[in-house]
């Protein structure tokens, strides 16, 4: 089996790529694969304090996002192995790609790159890249061995704008979870378990913390509670699920409908995130709306997104989505907007997805008053996330390495001269 070393950000660097890589290599055949990082003092966003950086095979050698190069990766190969060097890509960590690329062609190595953040929906280029998309593919393509990518819409995005590659591009699925346990809890055991944690562990600050237990949302049976969980920033359309359950309630008016939002901004630094955190915790606490700003671990996120009755997420821009990736693993009933990979996604794995807000909140009218409905695309998901699991997807992973690393190999080993009996052989006639 190939030996692969991922060269992406990793914990303790508190991002989502670092968690799609460590949920990867957690599901990796032991021995087979290592980390290659950056510097940690140098990166620029907040590390976490519950996780340790030292269990892993991990070199935290890249200097930083703006200065990097061949050298410094080869500096950290293990010299025991010949790796398939795998990128983890997306345009804010590689931010410069000229740069990029130019570390690619330095690199003597089995090379693959799985972009992160590919449109196929952009109306920039007729292919559905955007055009700064366009540019690094068409630098990067000649000087990788293969690329992967999440979704067939982006794979045909890229096979259109560039045949000549076609044979590179491979889809490889976002890995998703198995959360067992929690999605064998019936959702009012799930809602009665995450209801005692938020009011009695979670952290939340007093004020929140009392609207939420004294208006007991999860307790009552009577309610249906839409909402999501994960980082609070701007452009993932969380005040969109204040005004689904406004809409929602007003089509409704003998039901009892709430919107919880559980979350935490990653980036203090982040003035837009931090400012719109702020705006919506004055603004959507309140009867039947809740904006609760805390830190869930993640058996505890599992849990909210399984006691939701409707996961709702409505990013403004978006390709991919850990989060769909927890929620389909707990048994969520999602409902999200028809974008880029989050829709096929979702689409794929039995859940509801528009392209038009209005028309999903319509949509979703069926959903609340009808529980059954909720309960068969949540299991919809749990299939989903069975065939797709970081155990298959990490597996389909050392499937590629391993081929590149055979075809690198050819590529290196002469083919060996003819001896006067092996040329013989071949001209002999055969026998019937």
């Amino acid at each position: 089996m190939a030996f692969i070393t991922f060269i992406t950000t990793y914990r303790p660097i508190i991002c989502g790529i670092a968690d799609y890589t460590e949920f990867l290599t957690r599901a990796s055949p032991p021995g087979r694969w290592d980390v290659i990082s950056f510097n940690l003092d140098h990166y620029g966003v907040p590390l976490s304090k519950a996780r340790s950086p030292l269990s892993d095979p991990v070199w935290y050698g890249i200097p930083s996002r703006k200065d990097y190069s061949a050298s410094c990766i080869l500096e950290g190969l293990s010299t025991e192995e010949d790796p398939v060097l795998w990128f983890q890509h997306e345009f804010g960590i590689w931010n410069n790609s000229a740069g990029f690329v130019g570390m690619l062609k330095g690199l003597n190595h089995a090379k693959v790159v799985t972009l992160h953040s590919l449109h196929f929906q952009s109306s920039d280029t007729p292919y559905g890249l955007s055009r700064g998309e366009y540019s690094f593919l068409h630098a990067m393509l000649p000087n990788t061995d293969a690329i992967t990518v999440f979704s067939d819409g982006a794979c045909k995005a890229v096979t259109r704008a560039f045949p000549g590659h076609s044979d590179k591009v491979r889809v490889l699925r976002h890995g998703t979870h198995l959360y067992p346990g929690v999605a064998a809890l019936t959702r009012a055991t799930a809602k009665s378990m995450i209801h005692e944690y938020l009011v009695g562990q979670s952290g939340l600050d007093w004020a929140s913390r009392e609207n939420f237990r004294r208006q007991g949302v999860f307790l009552d049976p009577d309610t249906v509670v839409i909402g999501g969980a994960g980082f609070i920033t701007a452009n993932k359309g969380i005040d969109l699920i204040y005004d689904a359950r406004d809409a929602l309630q007003q089509m409704l008016p003998g039901r009892k409908i709430a919107a919880v939002y559980v979350g935490f901004v990653r980036d203090a630094n982040e003035c837009n995130d931090g400012e719109f955190a702020a705006e919506a915790s004055s603004k959507y606490n309140g009867q039947g709306r809740f904006f609760l700003q805390t830190y869930l671990p993640r058996d505890m996120l599992a849990l909210i997104l399984r006691a939701l009755d409707v996961h709702f997420y409505w990013p403004r821009d978006c390709t991919q989505s850990g989060i769909v990736a927890h929620a389909l693993g707990a048994g969520a009933t999602v409902a999200c907007r028809d974008m880029e990979g989050v829709g096929e996604t979702v689409r794929m794995a039995g859940g509801l997805t528009c392209t038009d807000f209005e028309q999903l909140v319509i949509r979703l009218r069926e959903l609340v008053l009808n529980p059954r409905l909720r309960d068969e695309m949540s299991q919809k998901a749990l299939r989903y996330a069975e065939e797709f699991s970081w155990r298959n997807q990490a597996l389909k992973h050392f499937e590629l390495a391993e081929q590149l690393h055979r075809f690198r190999l050819q590529r290196l080993v002469p083919a060996l001269p003819l001896t006067t009996d092996t040329a013989a052989a071949r001209r002999a006639p055969s026998i019937a």
